[in-house]
């Protein structure tokens, strides 16, 4: 009855229109109600304490960088280094675009951030050089959701601020994932590209390579200057978004010159008011996962699953099933706040590595960001290329179905994940 009460007020609450945090906290309320509990001090305390995390300050920081670069023209200088490279190549502006997704990944964390500003530079460029618009944005938004999954993942943030997984852990291992991610995007993309009649630029001098490195190279050091002080215990991740947010600032002021004072203001608008909703989510979850814990609804959700614990592939599957089903009607945040604290009792009981199993949890979550209803990312490549619902989504099926077969391959062989990540902790 308890698990009834939870998801009949949660998903009745979204039925009819309410926003998620909303919806979460309404859901708080009935169970709180149920459980004889209700008292608005502890909706108010849980509130609170759902915001009261230190690691939970990096995200702020990185969505400033991503506006920052998106307003300092940095996205254009990187899509230019990317073009120069491997422009000349049949379908080259495929390879471009997942270049720069990959880059930007490593720059503000958000595939919906991504999705926006790639796309609507991009599908304009690719549709001039003679490609499908729809095939554009459907390219470009598959390989932005690879940036949940590569450092400095906001959702890897998020689950680790909630399930007490080591951050930086999380953001070593899902460095090899994210790598596999994006060749097979490009060997996907190889395939469609090579008998499609389009523009293909003429190849760059190695000097025009040299100018076009130079000119995003102080981009392009961003991410590696983030890993390196988060591998190298020099800075927590925290301390690396403020840090990233400095350098992005000297870019944008002293390198190239490209934002003013007052345009900084505007810049700190918008990196608040998504960093508001971001932050209002992540406290209306702790309300659900507090009562989630006193229900008792994690021994309840073992007791269904218990015949897979002696089986840890088996119970891997039927997780990943239930995810992926909850995300595709269920944007990443809301189903990583819901489902965390659900979920993580049970992959300790069964011995499941977590850091192991939060690189294959967000990637699931990431890949529900490309399929309807909800899909985030389908929503922002429809409005930042101006493309059509139904001609996008039967453009993104190839690269779905690859990025499918990258999370079963996960599934299977988690030293895919593990044996890198124990290389690189040393």
């Amino acid at each position: 009855m308890t698990v009834a009460i939870f998801l009949g007020s949660l998903c009745g609450a979204m039925a009819l229109g309410m926003p998620i945090a909303f919806a979460l906290l309404f859901c708080g309320i009935a169970l709180m109600t149920f459980l004889g509990l209700y008292d608005t001090r502890i909706l108010a305390q849980n509130l609170i304490i759902g915001a009261d995390n230190f690691a939970l300050m990096a995200i702020p920081f990185f969505i400033l960088v991503g506006e920052l670069m998106n307003a300092g023209g940095i996205s254009k200088r990187i899509i230019g280094f990317g073009l120069a490279l491997v422009g000349h190549i049949r379908g080259g502006l495929g390879y471009v675009a997942i270049i720069t997704a990959f880059i930007f990944a490593g720059l503000s964390g958000s595939a919906v951030a991504d999705t926006a500003a790639l796309a609507a530079i991009m599908v304009p460029m690719m549709a001039d050089a003679g490609y499908k618009k729809s095939g554009s944005a459907a390219l470009i938004g598959a390989g932005s959701i690879v940036a949940p999954i590569l450092p400095p993942s906001i959702p890897f943030i998020i689950f680790g601020s909630i399930s007490g997984v080591s951050v930086m852990k999380l953001f070593m291992a899902g460095l090899v994932p994210g790598v596999i991610i994006a060749v097979s995007l490009a060997i996907t993309w190889w395939y469609m590209a090579r008998k499609q009649n389009v523009k293909v630029f003429p190849r760059k001098s190695f000097k025009e390579v040299l100018t076009a490195t130079k000119d995003a190279f102080w981009a392009l050091i961003l991410p590696i200057l983030i890993m390196v002080g988060i591998k190298g215990g020099v800075v927590t991740p925290t301390e690396a978004a403020v840090g990233a947010v400095f350098y992005t600032l000297f870019l944008c002021f002293v390198v190239y010159r490209t934002v003013t004072v007052s345009q900084l203001w505007h810049i700190l608008i918008s990196a608040a008011k998504t960093t508001s909703v971001i932050m209002f989510l992540i406290a209306a979850a702790m309300v659900s996962a507090w009562l989630i814990a006193i229900a008792n609804i994690p021994a309840m959700i073992t007791s269904w699953l218990s015949a897979y614990l002696d089986n840890r592939l088996l119970l891997m599957v039927a997780i990943n099933i239930l995810v992926f089903i909850v995300g595709t009607a269920m944007d990443l945040t809301p189903t990583v706040l819901i489902l965390t604290p659900v979920l993580m009792p049970l992959i300790t009981k069964a011995g499941i590595d977590p850091v192991y199993f939060g690189v294959v949890f967000i990637l699931n979550n990431a890949i529900g960001l490309l399929t309807p209803p909800v899909g985030t990312v389908l929503n922002a490549a429809c409005g930042a290329g101006k493309v059509q619902m139904d001609d996008l989504m039967k453009d993104v099926m190839p690269f779905l179905i690859i990025e499918a077969i990258v999370l079963v391959l996960l599934i299977l062989f988690p030293q895919i994940v593990l044996v890198p990540l124990k290389f690189m902790l040393g």
